[in-house]
């Protein structure tokens, strides 16, 4: 399995992003093609630059409107942030996110000024979804990129109680977006990641003055946008996680753990606009496979209670609404408490981020006042499906394998069998014999 890692120590904007993505070893010429086939005239600029002493990439979408080459600025003062309105008030009125000529710490640190955008036109989020969809551009690209640009909507929409239809995104931070979002999409698709992961987020700190006045950092619309992802803060204190830079995370369904074991082939760094001082503004790339023997080692949550005043039936039950809830597996156990009482050891296994859920359910639903529960290590083997052909129909075989490709094992589905069991009126065993004796003599299956 291929993993791309995410290590976001001074957060994570779509520039960055690009940045890294380029620095570790996707051609610029193909991120500039993408940015040119979307035909919102901008094209993209790379440099190497040094933050903190260490090397890394930047790499700047630049318009007719605000070119660095020429102003000294970096587009990473306006992306993301868009404009919620009627169309009624859209004379004057300002985008609501943090204009950079308000504040004096903007998303890793852009300063520069933009009072002319203020009264530039705006972008609907029907038009730049439709912008992408006509660009002559692989249809995965198109999926990812659309997804975040609805993920950014949905945020400012939530954020200001409105439809989604009366969000709009400003004319000139639009254009920026659009090209990290899209370009980010199709450097993650060059790369040929299978899973993308990432560490712990450090969004920043600090304030920014907005429309609606001053407001602490995270802004509202990247921390809608994280959700439940694991941040902190760190070092000087400005903006690290812009919005683009939390769309692309959700866009990606990064997945937040420590580094894994893996190979690494490749990495690289990409710059955001300042060299801070004491925290590099990078962020860093890592491009790896799993060893074969471990690449099905993943999280697990492990959720217990003991229980000695339910009956059987209310236990039963509770099993079946957590397995119906995700739970992957639910077990009990007699055990034998103090004072000599007999009681029942409920054990749940699922996903880490099921656990507020499954644990509310388990309160809820028994007489329990207490439980705990831990994160291990799951590993599993490899696992497909053959059909083979009974006397009485078809059976599918649940196999496992080893990473070499040999089978582990090999056991008949259980439910098919009942099946043909029920409708045949034969011993369930007589159908579970004939399918295993059906694979062992079927080579073709195995």
């Amino acid at each position: 399995m291929r993993i791309g890692y995410l290590e976001c120590f001074s957060g994570i904007s779509g520039d960055m992003l690009l940045g890294a993505l380029v620095d570790a070893g996707v051609p610029i010429d193909s991120l500039a093609k993408t940015a040119v086939a979307l035909n919102v005239g901008a094209r993209l600029e790379m440099r190497k630059v040094s933050r903190g002493g260490v090397a890394g990439t930047k790499v700047d979408v630049v318009t007719p409107d605000h070119a660095e080459s020429e102003h000294g600025h970096s587009h990473e003062s306006h992306t993301a942030h868009s404009h919620a309105h009627d169309h009624e008030h859209d004379r004057g009125h300002a985008h609501h996110s943090h204009s950079h000529e308000e504040h004096a710490h903007g998303e890793h640190g852009a300063e520069h000024t933009h009072e002319h955008h203020e009264h530039a036109p705006h972008r609907s989020l029907s038009a730049i979804l439709k912008i992408i969809e006509s660009a002559p551009l692989a249809e995965t690209v198109k999926e990812r990129s659309s997804r975040a640009f609805r993920l950014l909507g949905e945020a400012e929409a939530g954020i200001h109680s409105i439809p989604i239809e009366k969000v709009h995104f400003h004319e000139v931070g639009a254009v920026d977006t659009i090209i990290d979002i899209v370009c980010a999409a199709a450097g993650c698709e060059a790369l040929r990641v299978d899973r993308w992961l990432a560490s712990p987020l450090n969004v920043g700190s600090g304030t920014v003055k907005c429309q609606h006045g001053t407001l602490p950092v995270p802004a509202p619309a990247t921390l809608a946008l994280l959700g439940d992802a694991p941040v902190y803060a760190a070092g000087p204190p400005l903006e690290r996680v812009t919005p683009t830079g939390a769309a692309i995370l959700r866009m990606l369904d990064v997945r937040y753990a420590p580094l894994p074991a893996m190979r690494v082939k490749t990495s690289g760094y990409g710059a955001g606009k300042r060299d801070t001082p004491g925290q590099p503004n990078l962020l860093r790339l890592l491009v790896g496979e799993d060893d074969a023997a471990d690449a099905a080692v993943e999280p697990i949550a492990v959720i217990e209670a003991v229980i000695d005043d339910s009956s059987p039936q209310l236990l039963a039950y509770v099993s079946e609404l957590l397995l119906q809830a995700g739970a992957w597996d639910v077990y009990r156990a007699a055990v034998q408490m103090k004072k000599g009482r007999t009681g029942v050891q409920m054990t749940v296994l699922c996903r880490p981020d099921l656990v507020p859920a499954l644990r509310d359910l388990v309160f809820r639903e028994t007489t329990t006042i207490g439980l705990h529960w831990r994160i291990e290590n799951k590993l599993a083997l490899a696992r497909g499906f053959a059909e083979v052909k009974t006397q009485w129909g078809p059976v599918r075989m649940k196999i496992a394998r080893w990473p070499s490709g040999e089978v582990a094992n090999a056991s008949p589905e259980y439910e098919d069998c009942r099946k043909l069991a029920e409708q045949h009126d034969v011993p369930l065993k007589r159908v579970m014999q004939e399918a295993m004796q059906t694979y062992a003599m079927n080579k073709e299956v195995r």
